[in-house]
């Protein structure tokens, strides 16, 4: 577990390096900001796409072939990003790291494979802490190989050490990480029938409330993912700002994350319950990404992501704890990968329309739409609050049964 841990640190904050960069390597090829939205969008496209076939090859082969070759297609993907002299480039190199991320959900399967059910959440906990290491990391080194100025930025070093870092993560795998997969269990999971994605959204259907939850899920994401995708146009425009700045603001983000995601979430969830935090988290991220038009000086602009951050930072889990405790242990499987679908779709549509928004109506309108939206939210699940907390209070007292 501990040299898990450090490879996917390591790849994380190459991933993370990127995160303030793209936007302006975009616009240095003079791309319009509905173009970088797409380009911000093409990652989790193909990540959606090939997500399954590396669940299924990691079945077959085992989960060290697939995080390993994953993590060397990765490198490739950040070197040509490195190299890029054209827009399509950009499109091409981040389309091939989206299908090269088999790695993190290699990385979550091989804890699965090592731990017991007793101290797997700890096992689990311990990807999200090397998530929350690589989004506080990643940014702030990537801002400051990249610079401060917005014309002059330096956008082949960032992508370098990323590529860099893959293959350090991809040694460490090489020399130190053993295969979790016993031959006997790929045999079993070999004859094993796999349902397409679409019949198991069907089947999730049947279980009450769970559409409308993952639905829930599916416009926050949107709503934060545009936000991601648009804030260095918009903080470019707005105060002059670079990749560096950029990196320091994000980097403050991952530490609020980390901070609420790796304690404060679970005692909030004691004390108040799913349904309220969903209803609290979507409030805050509503009032956060409202404020950031407003935002003329930075530590207005500080208080709009801080309370974006925070909303974004409750209701993601409680969302997933609210979704995981309306199916019973044997459809555990199948809804969170029905989830992580909607997950990754949304981080397609949230960059696309974002970018739309930001070039055909200006660079506030991204964060009034994502507003707007997580307004409705909060509204729908107060409507509907009573019957989603019966629900997982009986799940709950029954041993997780819906």
């Amino acid at each position: 577990m501990p040299i898990l841990f450090l490879i996917v640190v390591v790849d994380l904050i190459g991933f993370g390096i990127i995160i303030p960069l793209l936007p302006f390597y975009a616009e240095f090829f003079y791309a319009d900001p509905a173009t970088v939205g797409l380009i911000m969008a093409t990652y989790s496209l193909t990540q959606f796409l090939a997500a399954p076939y590396w669940g299924q090859l990691s079945d077959r082969i085992g989960r060290r072939p697939v995080l390993l070759v994953s993590l060397a297609g990765s490198a490739v993907a950040y070197f040509w990003l490195g190299f890029a002299d054209e827009l399509w480039v950009l499109f091409a190199a981040r389309a091939l790291g989206g299908l090269m991320a088999g790695n993190i959900s290699a990385a979550f399967a091989y804890v699965a494979d090592v731990t017991t059910p007793k101290n797997r959440a700890k096992g689990m906990g311990m990807i999200g802490a090397a998530f929350g290491l690589g989004f506080i990391i990643g940014p702030a080194v990537g801002g400051i190989l990249a610079g401060p100025d917005p014309i002059n930025a330096d956008y082949k070093s960032p992508a370098f050490a990323a590529a860099g870092l893959s293959m350090m993560a991809f040694a460490l795998g090489v020399i130190f990480l053993k295969e979790s997969l016993s031959r006997e269990i790929r045999d079993r999971l070999k004859a094993r029938t796999n349902k397409g994605r679409l019949a198991q959204f069907r089947r999730s259907l049947h279980f009450p409330n769970l559409s409308f939850l993952i639905l829930m899920s599916f416009l926050a994401t949107v709503a934060f993912a545009g936000l991601e995708a648009t804030f260095a146009m918009w903080s470019r425009r707005q105060f002059g700002w670079g990749p560096e700045q950029n990196g320091y603001l994000f980097a403050f983000v991952g530490i609020l994350g980390a901070f609420i995601q790796g304690g404060l979430v679970g005692r909030l969830v004691k004390r108040f319950g799913e349904t309220s935090l969903i209803i609290q988290g979507a409030g805050a991220l509503c009032v956060g990404v409202l404020l950031i038009p407003f935002a003329e000086t930075l530590p207005v602009l500080i208080i709009a992501m801080t309370v974006a951050g925070y909303g974004f930072s409750i209701i993601s889990p409680a969302l997933n704890s609210a979704i995981s405790l309306h199916v019973d242990e044997e459809n555990q499987g199948m809804v969170m990968g029905v989830t992580r679908s909607a997950a990754t779709l949304a981080r397609v549509a949230g960059p696309a329309l974002a970018g739309l928004l930001f070039a055909s109506m200006g660079k506030d309108w991204p964060y009034y739409a994502g507003a707007a939206s997580m307004a409705i939210v909060m509204v729908l699940v107060w409507l509907r609050r009573a019957e989603l907390s019966d629900n997982i209070q009986r799940a709950a007292n029954d041993g997780n049964e819906p």
